[in-house]
């Protein structure tokens, strides 16, 4: 159940209230002026305050400005308590924050539509931001993994190109030889030593975009002729 705090002045009023909130199951606590409300808000954090706006130590505004200041109890539902229905009050307490007006006296109804009506938009707020969270979160694990696969494809890519680089010159001598060869038999079987030899290593290349930008222009011509290469 929604723990909810109410800052009241008026003990009359305020322990109404708390009987009021008790009966319905709310988990209730009070306190009696504005500074021990706040103290009280920032090491318990309810999810709903009640607040009266003309009260001893710091009044109601004050209050709603420190919550409002702090990070951790920024978006906690305040409703204020007013004896006073002028629009430029009304219009003060919304400019800092305030979620609700409810002007003494006040009947058990509108106390109860007032909360029910602030803990169901909390309700949603609170899920929006843990989905957001969520997709936060899943976004970040996303990049990471792209971030691990761009690093195994570098990594692979550099042990290709070792690879490579290391079967060039048998590439060399075997597209020299291809050059030399009149006898047709003998093309083949050499390009078929070719292939044998270099066979992993050209069907990677094939799959890789613009292989050629990770040889010397020589080296990369020629791995190019390999893989064209038709008896």
């Amino acid at each position: 159940m929604a723990k909810i705090l109410v800052i009241e002045d008026e003990r009359p009023v305020r322990e109404n209230l708390v009987e009021l909130l008790e009966a319905e199951d709310y988990e209730t606590y009070s306190t009696e002026n504005g500074l021990l409300g706040t103290v009280w808000a920032y090491n318990h954090f309810p999810d709903l305050i009640i607040c009266d706006v003309m009260m001893p130590e710091i009044d109601g505004y004050e209050v709603l400005s420190g919550l409002r200041a702090n990070s951790v109890t920024a978006s906690i539902p305040l409703i204020f308590l007013t004896a006073k229905a002028d629009k430029t009050d009304i219009r003060r307490g919304m400019n800092l924050g305030a979620d609700d007006y409810l002007t003494k006296p006040f009947s058990r109804k509108e106390v109860l539509e007032a909360i029910s009506s602030r803990l169901s938009k909390q309700k949603i707020l609170t899920e929006y931001y843990h989905q957001e969270r969520q997709n936060v979160e899943k976004l970040q694990q996303e990049l990471l993994q792209m971030k691990h696969s761009i690093a195994e494809k570098d990594r692979l890519l550099k042990n290709l190109q070792e690879d490579l680089s290391q079967a060039v010159p048998q590439l060399k001598i075997a597209l020299s030889i291809l050059k030399k060869s009149n006898l047709k038999q003998q093309r083949k079987n050499t390009l078929k030593m070719v292939q044998r030899l270099c066979m992993e290593e050209l069907n990677l290349l094939q799959e890789i975009p613009h292989f050629k930008d990770l040889f010397p222009a020589e080296d990369a011509e020629l791995i190019q002729k390999i893989i064209d290469y038709t008896p």
